[in-house]
């Protein structure tokens, strides 16, 4: 595929023109944009996919028995973070919401990462190891940082480039426009990935924005805004790998950033702690199933004749095996309620050393398990 192909495949593309390489039934319907990947790799994203889904599974398995905290799923979205972190070098700094799982998949999964969903916060300070800033509940809170990481990696002629994920309902935030702003004034190295599930929670597209898309909104900070089916793995992989090379094309008039928006969706809950049934038809979820990421790239897979069922089967025992193996290294992690005190300010404050000493002298006298009661 070359750098020709790819300029008039995308970004000479008007903003709502969608980038697609499978149809939904998996067949190529972009000849000119299929990627030229390895069986291995193209086995490697299939694997990473699955295992995401199956993840996605367990946790909300987890919490619904209580020994995981309140989680967002991921499941449907499984094309847009395999797709796009495998066009990344393994350096480039990743940035997430809190849906992402998958692209940490992709990245490796440290074991640690379930114990942030325990509880603890190591689990994310175990993401630094695979160049991934720590998850961001906040919504767009992220993208401010991420602009600011990658305007040092410029500054310091660091050729790595720093991608950020988010959600549809961050694009109403002002954080996201301070950050593209910001961005496109000093033409930083950015990848700013919109996850468009079609649902901030309850709020749907439509009332989030009156733009036509979401991906024009890079014209009004000066570079430029890219659409594509997120369902679609090898089209996020085009993309955002095209993305990325021009973001480290420093002597290039083109500008440095970009804005992809990946439209896809949601098919669970927002969170373990959400009902969508009150505020969307079921109907909906069956028509955007019908163009399932994981069904789609499998059957572009095995008529290419990269995987056959025995190597599914092999994958499937993987997965299971390394997720038993996840799951039962973080259940084995026990809590220190001390911990709590440990990551609020870089130095306590008295009123956090007086709470640190109370809890202390209440485990001494009575123990954890009557702390427990008591709750």
């Amino acid at each position: 595929m070359s750098g020709d192909v790819l300029e008039r495949g995308l970004f000479e593309r008007e903003p709502d023109d969608r980038i697609q390489v499978l149809d939904a039934d998996g067949r190529v319907a972009d000849p000119e944009l299929e990627p030229d990947l390895e069986a291995v790799t193209l086995r490697s994203m299939y694997r990473d996919m699955r295992f995401s889904r199956r993840f996605d599974e367990r946790m909300i398995s987890l919490q619904r028995q209580g020994r995981l905290g309140t989680y967002s799923s991921l499941a449907g979205q499984e094309g847009s973070q395999i797709g796009s972190t495998y066009a990344l070098a393994p350096d480039d700094m990743l940035s997430f919401q809190y849906r992402e799982h998958g692209a940490l998949a992709a990245r490796g999964l440290p074991w640690e990462y379930l114990l942030y969903w325990m509880g603890h916060e190591d689990g994310n300070a175990a993401l630094a190891d695979i160049d991934v800033f720590p998850l961001n509940i906040s919504i767009a809170g992220h993208l401010p940082h991420a602009v600011g990481w990658a305007w040092a990696a410029k500054l310091n002629g660091d050729e790595r480039v720093s991608v950020t994920h988010f959600g549809d309902g961050s694009t109403s935030e002002g954080d996201f426009h301070e950050a593209l702003n910001f961005a496109g004034v000093f033409d930083t190295p950015n990848v700013f990935f919109c996850n468009n599930n079609q649902w901030a929670i309850s709020i749907p597209r439509e009332r989030q924005t009156a733009s036509a898309t979401i991906a024009q909104k890079a014209t009004a900070y000066g570079f430029e805004g890219v659409q594509v089916d997120g369902m679609d793995p090898l089209a996020t992989y085009v993309v955002t790998n095209a993305a990325r090379q021009k973001a480290l094309e420093s002597d290039s008039d083109r500008p440095r950033p970009t804005l992809i928006e990946a439209i896809q969706y949601r098919y669970g809950a927002h969170t373990t702690a959400d009902d969508p049934s009150v505020y969307r038809d079921d109907d909906e979820v069956e028509q955007w199933r019908e163009r399932d990421p994981i069904d789609r790239f499998e059957a572009y897979l095995r008529n290419e004749g990269v995987v056959d069922d025995d190597r599914i089967d092999t994958i499937e025992t993987e997965i299971e095996d390394t997720l038993t193996t996840v799951v039962d290294r973080a259940e084995g992690v026990e809590g220190d309620p001390s911990e709590m005190f440990e990551y609020t300010y870089a130095e306590p404050t008295p009123r956090l050393e007086e709470q640190r000493e109370y809890l202390a002298e209440l485990r001494e006298t009575h123990g954890d398990d009557a702390l427990l009661e008591d709750e």
